[in-house]
């Protein structure tokens, strides 16, 4: 049966039609469309009558779903730009690759095994995909879009640029640098340089559901909080540790709303001191009798996401534990003091903590071993096949300057104790 629809209201979910109601342009333009909020909202049809996103639309769609699920990861223009060029905005496009005999669906023209792919070995589990007629719906194409260019961002272990994620986008991997995508990656430059101003709509205030000034922000939900990210049992244990309740008290925070701290570009990410508390929560609750220690983990922290909640690139979380990984940490080797049923989960910094002391654990006797700090600290940041003891590698002296941050917590291990 042929995929169909008529209003918005068929293939977005309430909480993200409400949300688009709220910026005040695109509410703008379905009221001059004589739309109206109590009654379904009509989706823009070209002289064909195939439905298409306006470019308000298209905009306000990115924008919410990289503040929502990939903040600072991936950039909204980029979604747009895409979009215009792989369907022109309409959700019901499809194209049939004749080679691989499938069609690529959608906004962002995604196939359904890359899909499959996404939401069961990297847990991109924000929307749920019931089959590959799921993907015509734009929150959750553009969703899936997202992830795999995020993918792309660090294919391979590298930090890659713009330019190779455009074109492998559009021609895969192995045509990334190919003469047959280079039309491509300039059509894709002129569209994202015509695109409506970012200033057309702020999807933080659209979010929180409030034109307050920015005096106001605390007040409103544009920031995570950690109340948010953390269960009431773990806040309760961060309150009980006196260096974290002074660093609170002093900033003006209360029990029941603490804001986390928020870089120039809105990023969420722990001071040292919060990390410390979340490291020594974990520890002794769940790890106490191993040879794992909180000043490690924190600067392991500091190493691979810079202390920000959501991770830096490709690895999601403070401690850049994956999916893949942590799912098999609690299948496999029964880690299950937190389930993780999405790489969202990963981005609640106690869960993320968890997996990453879990894994420290695990490497301290890898291949029934017991091993040296060097080769933990080097296996966690670079693989445990990638461990060279002969040298002092530039991991382990990332680690050495991280460390020295926490020196207080952890003199033992600086002199040498084979202690984590």
């Amino acid at each position: 049966m042929a995929v169909s629809f008529r209003y918005w209201d068929d293939c977005v979910d309430p909480q993200d039609l409400d949300t688009m109601w709220k910026d005040p342009e695109v509410k703008r333009e379905w009221t001059n469309a004589g739309e109206d909020k109590e009654s379904k909202v009509h989706l823009s049809r070209d002289p064909d009558g195939h439905p298409y996103l306006t470019q308000i639309e298209m905009k306000v769609v990115a924008g919410i779903i990289v503040h929502k699920h990939y903040l600072s990861q991936i950039d909204s223009d980029m979604l747009c730009a895409i979009a215009e060029l792989e369907s022109d905005r309409q959700p019901l496009c499809t194209h049939y690759i004749k080679k691989s005999k499938t069609s690529t669906i959608g906004i962002m023209q995604i196939l359904p095994k890359t899909a499959e792919w996404l939401v069961r070995d990297l847990g991109y589990t924000a929307y749920r995909v019931e089959d590959s007629n799921t993907l015509y719906k734009p929150f959750v194409n553009v969703y899936l879009g997202a992830a795999y260019l995020k993918w792309l961002s660090t294919y391979d272990q590298k930090e890659r640029s713009e330019e190779f994620m455009v074109r492998a986008y559009r021609g895969g991997i192995k045509k990334a640098n190919h003469k047959s995508t280079l039309l491509y990656w300039k059509q894709y430059l002129s569209v994202k340089e015509s695109l409506p101003s970012r200033k057309v709509f702020d999807v933080r205030q659209t979010l929180a559901g409030s034109s307050s000034t920015s005096t106001d922000n605390k007040q409103n939900n544009i920031y995570v909080t950690w109340d948010s990210r953390a269960c009431h049992e773990d806040m309760d244990e961060m309150w009980n540790k006196s260096f974290v309740r002074k660093e609170w008290t002093k900033c003006g925070e209360k029990r029941g709303r603490v804001n986390i701290s928020h870089d120039a570009n809105k990023r969420p990410y722990v001071s040292r001191i919060e990390i410390r508390g979340v490291a020594e929560i974990i520890l002794t609750k769940y790890f106490s009798t191993q040879r794992v220690k909180s000043s490690i983990l924190c600067a392991i922290a500091e190493i691979v996401s810079m202390r920000y909640l959501n991770g830096v690139g490709q690895r999601p979380g403070l401690m850049g534990i994956d999916y893949p990984t942590a799912q098999w940490l609690y299948r496999d080797l029964d880690y299950k003091a937190y389930n993780v049923k999405s790489v969202e989960d990963l981005t609640r910094p106690f869960v993320s903590m968890y997996f990453g002391a879990a894994y420290m654990s695990w490497l301290a006797n890898y291949e029934g071993r017991e091993r040296s700090p060097q080769f933990i600290v080097q296996a966690y940041l670079s693989g445990p096949q990638n461990v060279n003891l002969k040298e002092t590698g530039p991991s382990w002296l990332k680690f050495e300057e991280a460390l020295s941050h926490y020196d207080d917590l952890n003199n033992s291990f600086v002199q040498g104790s084979s202690r984590l």
